[in-house]
């Protein structure tokens, strides 16, 4: 069996050989299970699955309960452990070795955190669903915590089934915008080339940029009565961008077949790219902050991860604050 290995912007990090994978009950546990399995195959891993679910510990411990209140609490907690030992035997039966557990801190995000930092896994597997615009908006939801401030790679599986040869496609931006750092678009492309190497899947190299030509008339309008040259600033720019996605794709021996420049907005281009081109994953980076005292929203992976119709890898490079 092929083996992942570690890259890019985690080599700094000593982790272990496991895969820490949480099950919600709600968001489609089964299919998180399949795709733990699958991850743990090719990566040589074994597996931490994490059950988050209704926390029973007041119901179980609190002196002025009735017996009764106790009992519907010992009760939940023992369908909590069947369920989650009923899914941890679906990845036994493979051979892989497997721990399990109930989270009880809270808040939920907090606690993930806390166990992979403690245990620091090769990848956080955890299913993922439609975000309300509200929850985005006060940044309550998991997915949006773990997505800024996981330590490691992590995982994101939506309900679509995976093929025994997948699709992977690294989402670059290789000309740095953004404050991304070099090692980022490094880290994205190993790990979804390696992925894609050990399943003997497809990999594309994509590249979203805005094209000066549609904020033109924008510019126009700030800047009269100059007239700006904005096909050759256009051409130009375009030119750059391209060298340096072909410079990325040489250093990794991507022919020109799998390399894709496209002039657009990322949230919206990568979701249809994915969709035209059948994509089972989607690598992309998020860029980590230590320092920093409040989050800043509005991420590219946080845009697009409910448009994407697909599994989402997000790789992380840690840069401090200057």
């Amino acid at each position: 069996m092929a083996k992942v290995v570690e890259c890019g912007a985690n080599k700094a990090m000593t982790t272990s050989n496991s895969i820490l994978v949480i099950i919600e009950p709600e968001i489609h546990p089964h299919e998180v299970i399949e795709r733990a399995i699958w991850l743990a195959r090719i990566s040589n891993c074994s597996l931490d699955i994490l059950l988050c679910d209704a926390d029973v510990g007041p119901l179980r411990e609190g002196w002025y309960l009735s017996n009764e209140a106790k009992e519907i609490g010992e009760s939940i907690r023992i369908a909590q452990s069947e369920m989650i030992e009923d899914l941890a035997d679906n990845a036994r039966e493979t051979g892989i070795t497997v721990n399990t557990g109930v989270l009880e801190d809270r808040p939920i995000a907090e606690g993930i955190l806390h166990r992979a930092r403690e245990t620091a896994p090769r990848y956080l597997m955890k299913g993922t669903q439609y975000h309300s615009a509200a929850e985005r908006a006060i940044f309550v939801d998991t997915d949006w915590q773990l997505i800024r401030s996981c330590p490691c790679p992590l995982y994101l599986v939506k309900p679509k089934e995976l093929r025994a040869h997948p699709v992977l496609l690294a989402a670059v931006d290789p000309t740095h915008a953004r404050d991304k750092s070099a090692a980022l678009d490094h880290a994205i492309v190993e790990h979804a080339q390696n992925i894609a190497k050990a399943t003997e899947g497809e990999f594309h190299l994509v590249h979203s940029y805005q094209r000066i030509s549609s904020i033109g008339s924008e510019a126009t309008r700030t800047f009269k009565p100059i007239r700006i040259p904005l096909d050759e600033l256009d051409k130009k720019i375009t030119a750059e961008h391209r060298q340096k996605l072909d410079a990325l794709a040489d250093a990794y021996g991507v022919d020109a077949e799998h390399v894709h420049q496209l002039p657009g907005r990322t949230r919206e281009l990568l979701p249809t790219f994915a969709r035209a081109h059948n994509v089972d994953v989607v690598v992309m980076g998020a860029l980590a902050r230590w320092g920093l005292k409040r989050a800043v929203i509005g991420s590219t992976a946080e845009r697009v991860l409910d448009h994407l119709p697909c599994d989402v890898l997000i790789v992380r490079a840690v840069q401090d604050e200057e």
